[in-house]
C-alpha cells in the first residue's frame, strides 16, 4: 500500500510487521477537547479481564503486546501513540480495537483527526484512516487490527459512541470504578528560547544506598478508574489519597521532544540535527526521609536508589531519546510513603544543549492504584539547565504532588544539583561527579 492512500470507512489492508505504531493525530486549538488514545484486546468480541484494556491509566498489557507511549505536540498537531507487538500476542486474542475518546468535549470539535498505521521497524507508513464525520460524539473506534488466517489486517471502522470512554469500554466487558469525576481540566502549554555554557554536574558526598530491585510490574485492578488528573498554574496540585494512589508503585516518567525549528541549511542544520541527536536529560530527584537522612537518586555516580529499602525511589536506565521511546522513568515505592518527609522531581541538561529552548516536555506521574496526573513544561525562555519538575510533600499520611514547572539558572561554576538543592534549602554538601 502506497503512504498516501486514504482508506474508506469499512476496508481494510494487511499489515506486513512484526510490530506497530498505531497513531493518532489531531489539531490542537483553543477551546478544542483533548484527545486520548486507546486499545482493547478481544478475545471472542470481549475483554477476558479489566486488563486487556490499555489506556494512559494502565499504559501496559502484561503480556507486552501493546504499549501506550503517550503524546507528543508539535506545531503542525497532536499525536497520541500505541505500540503493537504482534509476536506478543497471546493466543486466543483476534482483535485490537483501536478507540480515541474526547476529554472535555466532543469529537465535532476535534479537527483534522485520524489514525495511521506505521512498520515500528522502518517507520513506512501501513495504512491511514481520516475521521471527518464527528458531530456529538465523546468517544470513537478508529480502526482495529485483526487475525485472518494466520495474518494482520487493519480495518478502517469509525465508529462513534455518546457515552465516552466509559460507554465504550463497557460495552467490550469492562468494568468501571468512577469513584468522584474531577472536572476536566485544560491541557497546559509546552516548551522553547535562549542559553549559557554548560557546568560540571555534582554528586553528594553521602554514600548512596545500594542498586535496585527491579519495579513493579502493572498491575491488574478490580475496575479500571478513567479520571486523570492535570496539573496547571492555575490548580497546580493534587492529593494522591483522594485520586486511589496511595500504595503501591508510583511511576514517574518524563517524556520530551524537540521542537524542529531550524533556521537555514547546509552546516547549520546539521549542526542542530546533530545537537538534538546527542541531547541528553537527567530525572532525578533529591529527597528527605522522615528520620532525617537526604539524598540524591540519579544516573551520576551510580546513585540509582532502591525500592524496596531507603529512599524507596528507583531510576530506570538512562535514555537518550525522549521520544523514541518511552522516556527517563523513575519508580516510588508508595508503600513506605510514611517514611518520606519529601521528594523533588527535577531533570537536568547533562549534554547535547544549553537550555531547555525548542523542547516539549510531559511529565506524568502514574499510581498503580488511582488516577494518572499528568502536566507540561512551559515554554523555556531564560538559559537553564536545571528545571524543578514536581515536589511531592507528606501531609500527614497522604502524599500532595505539586507542579512546580520552574526553570533554574545556575550562578556560573554552580551546578544543577547544587542550584536546586539552594533554591528549595535542602542543605546538602555536594562534590564533583559523573555517568
Amino acid at each position: 500500500m502506497g503512504a498516501s492512500m486514504i482508506m474508506q470507512k469499512g476496508t481494510n489492508v494487511p499489515v506486513p510487521a512484526g510490530a506497530v505504531r498505531v497513531e493518532l493525530g489531531w489539531h490542537a486549538a483553543p477551546g478544542a477537547p483533548d484527545v486520548d488514545a486507546s486499545a482493547l484486546l478481544l478475545m471472542a468480541g470481549k475483554v477476558r479481564s479489566d486488563a486487556d484494556f490499555v489506556f494512559y491509566n494502565q499504559p501496559a498489557h502484561a503480556s507486552g503486546a501493546v504499549r501506550h507511549e503517550g503524546k507528543r505536540t508539535a506545531p503542525d498537531g497532536v499525536t497520541d501513540t500505541l505500540l503493537v507487538d504482534f509476536g506478543k500476542v497471546e493466543p486466543g486474542i483476534e482483535r485490537i480495537v483501536v478507540a480515541a475518546s474526547a476529554d472535555g468535549g466532543n469529537f465535532g470539535r476535534v479537527s483534522g483527526l485520524y489514525v495511521r498505521v506505521t512498520d515500528a521497524a522502518g517507520g513506512s507508513e501501513l495504512a491511514r484512516f481520516e475521521s471527518a464525520d464527528a458531530t456529538v460524539e465523546t468517544a470513537f473506534i478508529l480502526g482495529e487490527l485483526y487475525l485472518r488466517q494466520g495474518a494482520w489486517k487493519f480495518r478502517a471502522v469509525g465508529q462513534g459512541y455518546s457515552t465516552g470512554l466509559e460507554g465504550l469500554a463497557t460495552d467490550f466487558g469492562i468494568s468501571v470504578d468512577e469513584p468522584q469525576q474531577a472536572p476536566p481540566a485544560p491541557q497546559a502549554a509546552a516548551p522553547a528560547a535562549p542559553a549559557p555554557a554548560p557546568v560540571p554536574a555534582a554528586v553528594p558526598v553521602a554514600p548512596q544506598p545500594p542498586v535496585p530491585a527491579a519495579p513493579a510490574a502493572p498491575p491488574v485492578t478490580q475496575s479500571v478508574r478513567l479520571t486523570k488528573i492535570t496539573l496547571t498554574k492555575s490548580a497546580p496540585s493534587v492529593s494522591l489519597a483522594k485520586q486511589g494512589g496511595t500504595s503501591g508503585a508510583l511511576r514517574v516518567n518524563l517524556n520530551w521532544e524537540v521542537r524542529k525549528q531550524f533556521k537555514g541549511w547546509g552546516a547549520k542544520l546539521g549542526r542542530a540535527v546533530a545537537m538534538h541527536a546527542d541531547l541528553d536529560l537527567d530525572l532525578c530527584a533529591l529527597y528527605e526521609l522522615t528520620d532525617g537522612r537526604k539524598g540524591v537518586v540519579q544516573s551520576l555516580g551510580n546513585a540509582f536508589g532502591s525500592l524496596n529499602q531507603p529512599p524507596f525511589i528507583h531510576l530506570d536506565g538512562d535514555d537518550r531519546t525522549g521520544a523514541l521511546s518511552t522516556g527517563e522513568n523513575m519508580t516510588i515505592n508508595l508503600d513506605h510513603k510514611n517514611q518520606l518527609r519529601r521528594v523533588l522531581i527535577f531533570v537536568t541538561i547533562y549534554e547535547g544543549a544549553r537550555s531547555f529552548a525548542d523542547l516539549h516536555a510531559t511529565v506524568t506521574l502514574q499510581p498503580q492504584n488511582g488516577a494518572a496526573v499528568d502536566f507540561s513544561l512551559d515554554e523555556c525562555t531564560v538559559p537553564s539547565t536545571v528545571c524543578a519538575l514536581a515536589l511531592i510533600t507528606n501531609t500527614g499520611g497522604d502524599l500532595t504532588v505539586q507542579r512546580e514547572a520552574r526553570y533554574l539558572v545556575p550562578d556560573r561554576g554552580v551546578s544543577p544539583q547544587r542550584t536546586v538543592d539552594a533554591t528549595y534549602g535542602w542543605g546538602m554538601n555536594w562534590t564533583p561527579g559523573r555517568k
